[in-house]
């Protein structure tokens, strides 16, 4: 083969490289910089996805009572009174002295039922005070230690970033679609039992 004729090749190839990276430079510019949609798109779909999925939720958990809380009466003691009209949309429908707790000999003690209206979400809550954070802290350790479901979850309750308790939250073992959440807060244990879902959502923002 003469010089000529290798030069030539030489030359073509060169050429069809460039040609090729052309292509190549140009397809990148129209994707992602001309019209914009390769990166703009992808940013739209996530922002869809989440707003879609944001207002899924709110949808199926409201945070208002659809119903209104039965009224305490007058005579309440201060403990009853701290009890709140209102958990997301469960509100009070029934508050009475309690008796579960006795042999415990708490010095006082109530049953309350909050509920949003629709059968199956109520969630009956037990709660009594102590004269004594140690006697308190016993009777939490007697119920969490008769709960033997599933964990669905436990810690430090707070105040002001104070550890003044604990709380632990597990499925009943005779019917894993309800459960148990049991804390302490110092003097008063609570006791919330009902549909895993409704016991869950109650006992996570309940203020006290």
């Amino acid at each position: 083969m003469s010089n000529t004729q290798t030069s030539s090749s030489h030359g073509k190839l060169i050429a069809a490289v460039v040609a090729a990276a052309l292509v190549v430079v140009l397809a990148l510019v129209s994707a992602f910089i001309w019209p914009g949609w390769a990166l703009n798109k992808g940013g739209e779909a996530r922002s869809q996805g989440t707003t879609s999925q944001g207002a899924s939720q709110d949808a199926s958990e409201p945070t208002t009572p659809s119903i209104d809380a039965v009224a305490l009466p007058d005579d309440a003691s201060e403990l009853l009174k701290a009890m709140p009209d209102a958990v997301l949309n469960f509100a009070r429908t029934k508050a009475a002295a309690g008796t579960s707790w006795s042999g415990a000999s708490p010095v006082e003690e109530y049953t309350l039922t909050y509920s949003t209206g629709t059968d199956g979400q109520e969630v009956t809550l037990e709660v009594a005070q102590w004269s004594q954070g140690e006697d308190a802290q016993s009777q939490y350790d007697n119920l969490t230690g008769a709960m033997t479901g599933k964990e669905l979850g436990s810690g430090n309750v707070k105040v002001s970033g104070e550890a003044t308790g604990a709380y632990s939250a597990k499925t009943d073992p005779n019917d894993e679609t309800k459960a148990i959440a049991v804390w302490r807060n110092d003097t008063v244990v609570f006791q919330a039992t009902g549909a895993k879902d409704s016991v869950r959502r109650f006992y996570q923002q309940f203020p006290l």
